[in-house]
């Protein structure tokens, strides 16, 4: 029996973080969630979701939706994957990217908002399936793979900023994956 969808985004090659840059915080005030090709039903392109909010007590430094299109694909994320959430108004920005993987290394470089962002994550696991059932923050089927993260390194405009891995991620799962493929849902 086959399930009917509203919306739904792919992707290919997704590097994601989320982690704190200091100890008691109530919520991580980092998020690089971004994938080397992205497929909605309005087009392919890189893409993804950043919040930087190095300084807690502050304005993030960067906040929003992040394409090579964002004309098409990223501006299809707040309303129809992110629906109900505090991300589903968030700006869309343009952005270009990099990426690198090596059998334990994920990388990814984005550049957006006169910013340069850059994560690693190295010590990648083992590949495993997930499917994640719909949640608060994350209203949305999530079926994918996925390698976890030993550990996670951050550089903004070339400074490294200390990162803490909180247990779990925004999605449920490990707080830095590399997402080799996977699905959203609705």
């Amino acid at each position: 029996m086959a399930t009917t969808l509203s919306d739904w985004m792919s992707w290919e090659a997704g590097v994601d973080l989320v982690a704190a840059t200091a100890p008691g915080l109530p919520m991580p005030n980092v998020i690089v969630h971004v994938a080397r090709l992205v497929h909605t039903p309005r087009g392919s392109a890189p893409a993804g979701m950043i919040l930087l909010q190095t300084d807690p007590a502050g304005s993030p430094l960067v906040m929003g939706f992040v394409s090579t299109d964002a004309v098409n694909v990223g501006p299809y994320f707040g309303p129809k994957i992110f629906a109900g959430t505090p991300f589903a108004g968030a700006p869309v920005l343009p952005a270009s990217f990099d990426f690198a993987f090596t059998a334990d290394t994920a990388t990814a470089t984005v550049r957006v908002g006169g910013h340069e962002i850059r994560t690693k994550l190295s010590g990648l696991g083992a590949a495993e399936l997930v499917h994640r059932a719909p949640a608060a923050m994350t209203p949305f089927w999530q079926q994918g793979v996925e390698r976890a993260a030993a550990s996670a390194e951050l550089w903004i405009d070339g400074k490294s900023v200390p990162l803490l891995l909180p247990p779990t991620g925004i999605t449920g799962g490990p707080p830095a994956v590399s997402a080799p493929c996977g699905l959203y849902a609705r």
